[in-house]
């Protein structure tokens, strides 16, 4: 079995909020995580190269032969390929870009303890057709070829679980039904992309779904839901209402009505009823986001652009959210109105005022919702929030935080 590391590069800050809690290869896209995907597409184990704090959680492993890979690069089939055939110091670059190398023990610590290595023979990928994640959009601007990618990967040479015959299903072909899942009274298009269905998961009567979608292991879509593919729901997760080209990280909820478009959810949010947010600017023009680089608004070259929430979030009923909004980990937002389109880490308010979701509390609540699911909330998972507390405090501008934070404002805001 090969020994796969998947390391932390520039990309691991243009991805916040999302990395915060989670080496950049732990992210979601299509159905399976990065992760997921080299250790299919490469019959080895991952392990990571990390921030430190996240290092315990996250621990790298190193044997006497390693695959050393960038860990925001999604391989496809041509790229795992050149990967599994490299040698001993051979390294695969597309351009000036480090993707992949084979190295011994020693290598690796040489560069973990920022110590130069020898010269590794560099190896043009020459068009080798991958996708890399740089900022957190990517994951639903990519999210259609990532579900195509991770389709055939994991139901080639397998025959779909029975569909019952109260459905309604089109180009029956690129539906694939996992063993344990219940599909009832629903239709589903997947003239545009495939349709996946993880084991043990839900899709309840009344469903519209277009393709492409995955329905990752143990979620649920509630009764009536709308979705607008490219979309995937991630494990353990309960979503219904309106939903477009998005993807949710895993063990968040948005089980009532309300619009969610081209967004990225983390884990363990939880929605309140009618919560919504705009994806597009009613002058057309391109959407402006927070940058962690540069601590200001930066345009995301996107027309399309919704929400980015970290983990840990919180709305209360009817909650709006401004195109391009986001918000940090442990926030809690409720209120009348539009918050601001940056919200710190531990954010306790909504537009009229704002204070600091104290640790403890923060703690409690994540100790409860960790066993909802059956996971240990421990003092790994204690110490991590805690580092993430203590990094983002400047950004909590009613503690003197020295961070330039303004209600970036758009002209007006309409979903579509």
């Amino acid at each position: 079995m090969k020994n796969i590391i998947l390391f932390d590069n520039e990309a691991r800050e243009q991805l916040l909020p999302l990395t915060f809690t989670r080496p950049v290869g732990e992210l979601r896209v299509g159905i399976l995580t990065i992760r997921e995907k080299w250790e299919k597409n490469l019959s080895g184990k991952v392990s990571f190269l990390t921030q430190d704090y996240l290092a315990k959680k996250y621990p790298i492993h190193i044997e006497a032969e390693n695959y050393i890979i960038d860990g925001s690069v999604i391989p496809t089939p041509e790229l795992a390929k050149l990967v599994s055939q490299l040698d001993l110091n051979e390294a695969l670059m597309d351009g000036e870009d480090f993707i992949a190398a084979k190295v011994t023990k020693a290598q690796i610590e040489h560069l973990m303890n920022n110590e130069a290595i020898d010269a590794l023979v560099g190896l043009d990928i020459e068009g080798t057709p991958f996708l890399k994640i740089r900022r957190p959009w990517d994951l639903f601007r990519y999210n259609k070829t990532a579900i195509e990618l991770d389709f055939v990967a994991l139901t080639k040479h397998r025959n779909s679980a029975p569909i019952s015959s109260t459905n309604t299903i089109i180009n029956r072909h690129q539906v694939f039904i996992e063993e344990g899942a219940k599909v009832e009274c629903s239709i589903l298009n997947a003239t545009d992309g495939p349709i996946y269905i993880g084991k043990n998961a839900e899709v309840m009567e009344g469903c519209m779904i277009r393709g492409a979608f995955s329905l990752c292991d143990n979620a649920t879509l509630k009764m009536g839901a709308k979705i607008y593919g490219p979309t995937t729901i991630g494990p353990h997760s309960k979503f219904g209402g309106e939903i477009k080209n998005s993807v949710v990280l895993g063990y968040s909820n948005k089980a009532h009505d309300g619009y969610l478009g081209n967004s990225v959810i983390g884990e363990w949010c939880n929605m309140g009823a009618c919560t919504s947010n705009s994806n597009m600017k009613n002058n057309y023009s391109m959407v402006k986001v927070w940058d962690y680089e540069t601590e200001d608004y930066q345009s995301s070259g996107q027309q399309f652009c919704g929400l980015v929430m970290g983990d840990h979030t919180k709305t209360g009923i009817n909650t709006m959210f401004n195109t391009g909004t986001v918000t940090g980990i442990f926030t809690n937002i409720f209120g009348a109105g539009f918050p601001n389109k940056f919200i710190p880490s531990f954010t306790w308010g909504g537009v009229e005022t704002s204070e600091t979701y104290q640790l403890e509390k923060a703690f409690q609540v994540a100790d409860k919702v960790y066993q909802r699911r059956n996971k240990p909330f421990d003092q790994v998972e204690k110490d991590i929030i805690k580092a993430i507390f203590e990094q983002t405090e400047k950004y909590r501008k009613w503690e003197g935080g020295a961070a330039k934070i303004t209600k970036e404002q758009s002209v007006t805001f309409s979903n579509s």
